[in-house]
């Protein structure tokens, strides 16, 4: 049997990433507001920040992250750890009302070793999940299959939003 090749060349970008001694892409992203619609920021608070995982496991993948840059939850203060639960169940409503997931997967990783990509800077994984999401392509080749771009992702996230009266941009 030949074997076939599966391309996705947009993966390049996260593999330089984890060898490049660059600036936290979450804090450029943070310091750069004029920015928000190429970086994909979905919402700003007082004190997070949600945007689509430009390397997403699934459509619909954001990342929420205090503004400060922290490594884990001890560091950080009350009012950022209640926010970012905050925004976790805002970004529930805004992709149910989008994008119609079935389940939610939703966690943190803390150091490379537990899948961090990004270790010193906090931040929650929320991943929308459908029935039978988990295709013989992700089984068989190690290869996510996503059905929409971000920036048309982002543009249906923020009319949901808007429509819900989630946070764009304001805060709790």
């Amino acid at each position: 049997m030949k074997r076939k090749n599966l391309w996705a060349p947009w993966r390049i970008g996260y593999i330089r990433g984890l060898v490049d001694k660059n600036e936290c892409f979450l804090c450029r992203i943070i310091k750069t507001p004029q920015d928000d619609d190429k970086n994909f920021v979905l919402w700003r608070t007082k004190n997070c920040i949600t945007v689509l995982n430009r390397f997403p496991y699934n459509n619909g993948h954001l990342l929420i992250a205090p503004l400060r840059h922290i490594p884990d939850l001890d560091s950080g203060a009350d009012e950022e750890l209640l926010e970012m639960t905050k925004l976790i169940r805002d970004a529930q409503k805004a992709l149910t009302s989008a994008i119609k997931p079935h389940g939610f997967n939703v966690g943190l990783n803390f150091g490379r070793c537990a899948g961090a990509g990004l270790p010193d800077h906090l931040h929650i994984h929320v991943v929308p999940r459908w029935n039978g999401d988990t295709n013989f392509v992700r089984v068989c080749s190690d290869t996510y299959l996503i059905s929409q771009s971000l920036t048309e992702l982002l543009d249906v996230l923020k009319q949901a939003s808007a429509q819900s009266g989630l946070p764009l941009g304001g805060s709790y």
